[in-house]
């Protein structure tokens, strides 16, 4: 076999999709399907023992889906590159998958047109991702970073500041929370002087939104 061969390995619970995926990767001459597994954990066992370059794991598996067998495979530094598969076309799952560690995502009704160049872009050490997903992508990480500055921001902050925030974005007045902390309400008052320098937060509603976009406060 050329050593520009790019060695695969399959994973799905239906065995027909899988003789399916084999047949429309063994039309090329530069890819080889290397192994076969029914789930995440006998994909990863394939792993650990083949070595692939790629590995095509569908979403939804039993025993171990793909998610958390990307996951197990990034904690364990391995070198083959996920390429997963997918009934769903909503854009939002995406980033968790990216995120898990994958390095491509395709709709499987898209299957027969664009597998092979998805996993030969996997194979490169590129990403592979649909272009309304690339710009969902865009718009995911524009937010998180937006909110990795206020979680700088609010690591700045004392215990006791971070208490206080929490505690005026929940509704409580200065002398309830010095009820609640044990602190005078003069004391509330230098901490809100404080977060307000920090954090340019100057009413509660600011305290609230800020808050909220953190995953501070409860609302339910």
């Amino acid at each position: 076999m050329a050593s520009d061969t790019i060695r695969v390995i399959l994973a799905d619970d239906h065995l027909v999709v899988r003789a399916g995926l084999k047949a429309l990767l063994a039309a090329n001459r530069d890819i080889e399907v290397v192994g076969e597994a029914a789930n995440g954990r006998e994909a990863i066992a394939l792993i650990e023992r083949l070595h692939p370059d790629v590995a095509v794991l569908d979403l939804d598996m039993p025993v171990m889906d793909g998610v958390t067998a990307t996951k197990e495979l990034t904690s364990r530094q391995s070198t083959t590159r996920v390429l997963i598969l997918t009934m769903h076309s909503e854009d939002e799952y995406l980033v968790a998958l990216l995120e898990a560690g994958a390095a491509g995502y395709l709709v499987k009704n898209a299957a027969d047109r664009e597998l092979a160049d998805a996993v030969r872009a996997v194979a490169a050490g590129d990403s592979y991702v649909q272009p309304s997903a690339a710009l969902a992508l865009a718009r995911n990480l524009s937010r998180r970073a937006e909110h990795r500055d206020e979680r700088e921001q609010y690591n700045s902050l004392s215990e006791r500041e971070r208490d206080v925030l929490v505690h005026v974005a929940s509704g409580y007045s200065a002398s309830e929370i010095g009820e609640r902390l044990f602190i005078s309400p003069k004391t509330v008052e230098t901490y809100k002087q404080r977060i307000t320098e920090k954090l340019g937060l100057s009413h509660r509603a600011d305290y609230v939104q800020f808050c909220l976009r953190l995953g501070l406060l409860k609302t339910t």
